[in-house]
């Protein structure tokens, strides 16, 4: 089918999974400065169970790793993931909660 390449695409605020000229995939995000939030991931009917998403994930975190972010992950399909990945679980921001006295 084809070798899946990822890229950023901030003005979608996505990242954009391609293969030859057409989109296969995307992961949309919210970003910070310091952290950015995988909310949705969607890949096209004709390219399920070709490692699409698989390759959008590993680009989209890869790319958060060199970038110094911190990752949430919204999306189930990034939160399934990532728990499969252990090499990836250091990227995850984990809010902390102040109790009032």
């Amino acid at each position: 089918m084809g070798e899946v390449t990822v890229t950023d695409a901030p003005q979608e605020q996505r990242y954009e999974g391609t293969i030859g000229d057409h989109l296969a995939g995307f992961a949309a995000y919210l970003r910070t400065p310091e952290v950015i939030a995988f909310i949705h991931t969607e890949v096209e009917d004709a390219y399920e169970g070709h490692g699409v998403g698989s390759s959008l994930a590993r680009g989209a975190l890869d790319d958060a790793r060199a970038q110094g972010l911190r990752v949430v992950a919204v999306c189930p399909f990034f939160t399934g993931w990532i728990e499969r990945h252990p090499d990836y679980q250091d990227l995850t921001y984990e809010p902390t909660s102040r109790v009032k006295d």
